[in-house]
């Protein structure tokens, strides 16, 4: 299945050609965990229980622990996640936010992956 190509907070892509950039694979896979840990709850009309919130956090006190149990359940909520072995997800406290990395596999290629991102003001 064909996705567009966006990443989270920036702009649509195109193609060669001039029409809108697909993505599929792995690379899908990667957007969808990061627009899925990006936004807030309630958000999405029809799926108010979607997204990990984590751009909303900005600011507030981190309790690391409390960042790890979020996005690794996040994590496995979406297809593009093996559930074994399970992600495994690093956070460093930078100026103004987090530093994010996640090891995963990806459930359908069987390769494992790294997805890193700043969450900042």
């Amino acid at each position: 299945m064909y996705d567009i190509y966006h990443y989270t907070g920036g702009d649509l892509s195109t193609s060669p050609a001039g029409d809108l950039r697909p993505v599929t694979g792995t690379e899908r896979g990667k957007q969808r965990i990061l627009r899925r840990l990006m936004t807030n709850p309630g958000e999405y009309v029809f799926h108010p229980e979607y997204g990990a919130g984590l751009g909303q956090k900005v600011g507030q006190n981190v309790n690391l622990n409390e960042w790890k149990a979020l996005i690794s359940g996040q994590m496995l909520l979406e297809e593009a996640v093996a559930s074994s072995p399970a992600p495994s997800v690093s956070l460093a406290l930078i100026e103004g936010g987090v530093s994010v990395s996640v090891k995963y596999t990806d459930a359908t290629s069987g390769t494992p992956e790294t997805l890193s991102f700043d969450v900042t003001r």
